[in-house]
């Protein structure tokens, strides 16, 4: 089979080395994309008096003809085309003839392929945006639900101090609205038409590049025809966001792994997004938690192989670029799938409240609020906290906590102390107390969920 491209050579290739040179088998995912990048093309280049009406008229009707049959799954693709771009115009050539040759005046593979992906991330980064917000409401009304309900908080996997499970929660709605807002940032420079620019210098056609620009409804055109057939930079950007926000949904999966411990039982995932053992019959396993935390090393990696690609490559268009693909379409339908999960699984996560509240009575996560109360009494931080320390250390050798201790005995300390040291010491006034901006007291909480309210609804 003749290649489109074949008129200065005279050998042929081995199918072998067609295969491995070929990227249909991952970029006919830019079939949309490229459809509609020709027919803002031969707009523009029927409106420049580059091509005629009537050639334009034809080439229009076949392209809106395999648009057609794209949309039914009509379209062969095949490897000896090597890429979407060829097949394309192979297609369309079956469609119309050799008319359709005049498409590609103007134009090369290296700013249609570049205008594609823009096109490509343009939509999937919309998508992510609108994931994620969904995403962030399900967080926010879950910690609404969830305000008083007192969990231990943990440094070190370790007993901290009780706290709001709201604001436990709410911690990740702020984690993922900072992924939001990387991603809306994201389209400024994936909203940026690099068609026109050619091979690598633009053209002596007269062109209008604005035209198409306008047509594609990309906000700005690359300023220099170089930059726009060479840059990943927006590709990079996008995976290196993803990399961030798969770090946040495998953070929060794997205390959902832990919350869902027969140790922990804080939590139970409904059984749409867990999955039994062949041969252990009493197992629950929270299957899609996992491989959401599984999933993120995939991300990084697609991040790192572009950044290893792109590293020492000179200007301009290299075939090295044919690498850039494959992992931004995995990382798109990585994400999006996550976060589409994600949403569903905390939806319907039942919260054992219960079990949360019974965590932070026989532990000693309420020793700093001991240690606040000797140093509201005049006692030095530091000598407040020696003395807990040294009550914990006597507790636990005694199988007791610090509310059993006798009145008594902790007017010995101090005769300052009174009876409503064990209010303090109870769990529920541990966190309610909590009132500096930001904290986990109940009125934060209902602060933190009435601001996020107000930005979900901008």
């Amino acid at each position: 089979m003749k290649k489109l491209w074949g008129g200065r050579f005279t050998g042929e290739n081995k199918d072998w080395i067609d295969t491995f040179g070929a990227s249909i088998s991952f970029d006919y995912q830019l079939a949309k994309e490229d459809i509609l990048g020709s027919l803002a093309h031969v707009k523009m280049l029927g409106a420049c008096d580059i091509i005629t009406k009537d050639e334009m008229q034809q080439i229009q009707t076949g392209l809106k003809s395999l648009q057609e049959k794209l949309a039914n799954d009509e379209l062969a693709f095949t490897t000896q085309n090597e890429d979407i771009h060829l097949n394309i115009e192979s297609l369309l050539t079956e469609e119309i003839g050799p008319v359709a040759g005049k498409l590609h005046t103007a134009r090369s593979r290296n700013d249609q392929v570049a205008t594609d992906m823009h096109l490509y991330l343009k939509e999937t980064v919309t998508l992510v945006i609108k994931k994620l917000h969904q995403l962030r409401n399900v967080l926010v009304d879950k910690a609404e639900e969830n305000v008083e309900t007192i969990m231990p908080g943990y440094t070190h996997m370790q007993h901290a101090q009780p706290i709001s499970f709201g604001h436990h929660l709410l911690a990740y709605y702020q984690m993922l609205t900072r992924d939001q807002e990387r991603m809306q940032e994201s389209l400024s420079r994936i909203d940026v038409s690099p068609l026109g620019a050619a091979a690598l210098a633009g053209t002596t056609f007269s062109i209008d590049r604005q035209i198409t620009a306008d047509e594609l409804g990309f906000s700005d055109i690359y300023d220099n025809s170089l930059d726009a057939v060479s840059d990943r930079d927006f590709i990079l950007e996008f995976l290196s966001n993803a990399s961030l926000l798969m770090i946040h949904l495998s953070r929060f999966c794997e205390e959902l792994i832990l919350w869902c411990t027969y140790e922990f039982q804080f939590v139970e995932l409904t059984d749409t997004f867990s999955t039994g053992s062949s041969i252990m019959p009493q197992k629950k396993n929270p299957d899609m938690a996992e491989l959401i935390r599984g999933k993120t090393g995939r991300v990084y990696g697609n991040l790192t192989q572009l950044l290893t690609v792109m590293k020492s490559l000179p200007l301009a268009y290299n075939k090295d670029f044919q690498e850039d693909k494959e992992g931004m379409f995995d990382t798109s339908e990585t994400i999006v799938t996550s976060l589409e999960i994600m949403s569903d699984m905390i939806k319907t996560m039942k919260v054992n409240q219960t079990n949360m509240q019974q965590a932070t009575e026989k532990d000693f996560s309420n020793a700093t609020e001991l240690a606040d109360y000797l140093a509201n009494k005049g006692l030095p931080f530091r000598q407040a906290h020696e003395i807990v320390g040294k009550l914990v250390l006597e507790c636990i050798q005694q199988g007791t906590y610090l509310q059993d201790i006798p009145l008594e005995k902790y007017q010995q300390i101090s005769p300052s102390i009174e009876a409503d040291v064990y209010d303090k010491l109870n769990s529920h006034s541990a966190v309610k107390n909590r009132h500096s901006l930001g904290g986990t007291g109940f009125d934060q909480v209902k602060t933190q969920i009435e601001k996020a309210k107000a930005e979900l609804q901008r």
